[in-house]
């Protein structure tokens, strides 16, 4: 099957770079008229401190093709989260990918009682607490009937929790915290201003 990945995704980056760059800039840009046109999940007194959102660049090479490798276990998790309570999630399966030449894992979850389709993937790796919120970062996916998936960090978004701490958030559980710094997506404004 690994062999299978190989020569259906390979490992270069989308065919044409600039016309993946146009579309995640044009992604962004819709976040950002969305979330400046609302009072939620960025209350509109907080609208120039987060707004527009800040960006690592653009960067194909964060974009991985992934094997997702099923769990079948009927065990429900207690993922705490930023208010304190948990949420009820299941492991769906294990993203095996290789980023930049290293192979790396994350556990793709459902949450109980949500679209079985929709999976969640949060994490946190070396930026967490400094160029990106500490808490860490999410990513979604659509659930496939290939059980090959694109794990694009250029995607990651920061939790609302970051901007509001009205909303829970799931905190990633330590087997997605990566011990690499994966700067691609969002991050901290404050960065973003600093030019690092």
């Amino acid at each position: 099957m690994v062999a299978l990945l190989a020569c259906a995704c390979g490992s270069k980056p989308p065919d044409d770079p600039k016309d993946y760059a146009a579309k995640l800039a044009g992604e962004r840009s819709a976040k950002d008229a969305a979330f400046l046109a609302a009072d939620d999940p960025i209350p509109k007194a907080k609208h120039a401190e987060f707004l527009p959102l800040g960006y690592f660049p653009i960067d194909p090479e964060y974009n991985a093709p992934a094997q997702l490798k099923r769990i079948d276990d009927p065990t429900i998790v207690d993922m705490p989260t930023s208010t304190g309570t948990n949420r009820k999630m299941r492991r769906v399966g294990t993203l095996a990918f290789t980023l930049k030449g290293q192979p790396l894992t994350l556990t793709a979850f459902v949450e109980v009682g949500t679209d079985p389709n929709h999976l969640f993937v949060p994490f946190s790796d070396l930026t967490s607490g400094t160029e990106t919120y500490a808490a860490g970062r999410f990513m979604d996916l659509d659930r496939n009937a290939t059980g090959i998936y694109e794990v694009d960090f250029n995607r990651a978004y920061h939790p609302y929790c970051y901007y509001n701490p009205t909303w829970e958030c799931p905190y990633p559980p330590p087997e997605n915290r990566l011990k690499v710094p994966i700067r691609a997506g969002e991050r901290t404004k404050r960065e973003k201003e600093k030019g690092s």
